[in-house]
């Protein structure tokens, strides 16, 4: 599919950034709407404070009532890495607090479905809880909290999800995406929310001298976790979540973070000492979400709590194992996708403008990355179907900028009463759930809605550049300068250049990756680049002169460092 290359708008922003920053990282952070020193400041001194979290205070002061009375706490997670950490999060938090009887329960995707439903409800009550956390899910669990109601046991709700038209009866719900919540960085991840929970908790306990006698724990302990579910999630990382991953990288690299999270970057074979937002990304959290994808995240969760580095280790090696086994299955279906478009007989211009895929031998747990590689390839809304209980099928919904998926969603659903059951998400991912036979249906309406959205807009992708750079700038010093520069992601993407270079050497690897030798325009320095699963795009051989957008990026190779462009994009100059 071919892309344009546009250079990013500074929005004339950056005019009060400090004197002092490079030119390069200055442009860089104006670019990403950065309009003052003070955003750069990403110490803890710039958290957001604890009391702007609605709903803290009252979870906080339900929780110490049950530590008082030596209740019995139960967390219920989702099965995703935000979900893992922030049940990891919980229970390694109350307990360090002093709470002794706390368990988690994390719903088996393929038999209860996502969050808390009445079936979890009824297993969880065997164990007699009596109290019941959720993270990362339960803002639209009116029928679970109500079972628990029914049954005696109170419920306090912690999610970030957008909330329905119903709210759960819930005895405390902590979301900054509900109407009434005060927070103001409404992209805050689970672990993000469950933490601010357990900050009032322990400022509660201080309160009432619980500490006195007993060690009171340092929350920053936890901030591996908290960066890991956050860029796992593919959150916005706006001013606070990047406070959260700047600190929580720091410590991982640092070594001061749980034996889980060591073992899962050995296994990835990333530095840990260099790790960056990225390898959290792309090599710790596919490995913890394998577990609840394939198999039961109780296995992540496992993981991340353990204390022992030979038990965090095997557990690590066997994330690892099921993450390889969910690639061979995501290639697989990946190819089965492809296939079904070429039925199409389309040229890309002519496909609709969103792809509904369903085949009755897709895998449940590994839709939602199948979506996602097919919306990064047609530049479409997509949503993968697979099949589930009872005669329905499930899809797993990812979006295109400027599309809100959870809305697109709602529309549909407004448009057509009891077509989607049930739904949710954010603006760029959602799950939902059809009836076998309505697939048509939905998929007409789907299409509707989008039209109608996406009317006068070009469904050709871009890619955001942050211009041009000097030769004399593109070297390993510059590259560390960006890697510090962040920590960078969703809503604040990782610094991307473009310029045309001529091609000095040239090797595809495996059929699919670009090896180059380079040389840029206007320079004499010749550099090292990478492009992976660029053949399909550029086949070779490659001509003589190329447009990039690239990466400056650090290769530490048998003890070696050096500078090489990680290519993003290549067309003919």
């Amino acid at each position: 599919m071919s892309k344009t290359i546009v250079t990013r708008d500074s929005r004339g922003a950056g005019d009060r950034l400090p004197d002092s920053l490079h030119p390069v990282l200055r442009r860089i952070y104006a670019c990403r709407g950065v309009e003052n020193a003070e955003e750069l400041n990403l110490g803890l001194d710039a958290l957001l404070p604890v009391e702007l979290m609605t709903g803290a205070d009252e979870a906080a002061r339900i929780i110490a009532g049950q530590m008082e009375n030596d209740g019995h706490i139960l967390v219920i997670g989702d099965f995703d890495c935000d979900g893992a950490t922030s049940t990891a999060l919980s229970v390694l938090a109350l307990r360090a607090m002093g709470a002794r009887q706390v368990d988690y329960l994390v719903p088996n995707r393929f038999e209860y479905g996502y969050g808390l439903t009445p079936e979890i409800v009824e297993l969880a009550a065997r164990d007699k809880p009596d109290l019941i956390i959720t993270v990362d899910n339960g803002v639209s669990s009116v029928d679970g909290v109500a079972a628990a109601n029914a049954l005696g046991i109170p419920v306090i709700v912690t999610d970030h999800h957008l909330p329905g038209e119903q709210l759960p009866a819930a005895a405390a719900m902590v979301n900054p995406n509900l109407p009434d919540s005060r927070f103001p960085a409404k992209s805050t991840a689970g672990v993000g929310v469950i933490f601010y929970v357990l900050l009032a908790l322990r400022a509660l306990l201080r309160d009432r001298q619980w500490f006195r006698g007993r060690a009171e724990p340092n929350m920053a302990d936890y901030l591996d976790l908290l960066a890991l579910g956050t860029v796992a999630d593919v959150v916005p990382l706006e001013h606070n979540n990047r406070i959260l991953v700047r600190q929580g990288l720091a410590r991982i690299r640092a070594g001061r973070c749980r034996p889980g999270i060591s073992a899962l970057l050995e296994v990835a074979g990333r530095s840990q000492h260099r790790v960056q937002a990225s390898d959290l990304g792309f090599a710790v959290g596919p490995r913890l979400n394998a577990a609840g994808r394939l198999d039961d995240m109780s296995v992540g969760i496992e993981c991340l709590l353990a204390d022992d580095p030979l038990e965090a280790r095997q557990l690590a090696v066997q994330l690892d194992t099921l993450n390889r086994d969910r690639r061979v299955i995501e290639d697989d279906m990946r190819q089965q996708a492809e296939e079904m478009l070429a039925g199409l007989k389309m040229k890309e211009m002519d496909l609709p403008p969103g792809l509904c895929l369903y085949d009755e031998s897709w895998h449940q747990g590994v839709i939602g990355i199948l979506a996602s590689r097919i919306k990064e390839r047609h530049h479409r809304p997509v949503i993968a179907f697979a099949p589930g209980e009872g005669g329905e099928i499930k899809g797993s919904a990812r979006s295109i900028p400027g599309v809100h998926i959870r809305d697109v969603l709602d529309e549909v659903n407004a448009k057509h009463p009891g077509l989607v059951p049930r739904f949710g998400g954010h603006a760029m991912a959602a799950g939902l759930t059809l009836a076998s036979g309505k697939l048509d249906a939905f998929r007409a309406a789907f299409n509707e809605v989008l039209q109608a959205r996406l009317e006068g807009r070009d469904l050709e992708p871009v890619i955001e550049s942050d211009g041009e750079i000097a030769p004399q700038d593109m070297h390993l010093e510059m590259a560390g300068l960006l890697a510090d520069g962040g920590p960078w992601g969703q809503g604040f993407p990782e610094p991307l250049f473009h310029g045309e270079f001529e091609v000095v050497q040239q090797r595809l690897l495996k059929d699919r990756h670009w090896k180059l030798v380079v040389q840029p325009a206007g320079g004499d320095q010749i550099v090292d680049a990478i492009g992976f699963n660029l053949a399909d795009d550029m086949p070779g051989p490659l001509p003589e002169r190329v447009l990039m957008a690239y990466q400056l990026d650090i290769n530490e190779f048998r003890g070696n460092v050096n500078l090489q462009l990680r290519i993003a994009h290549m067309e003919a100059a």
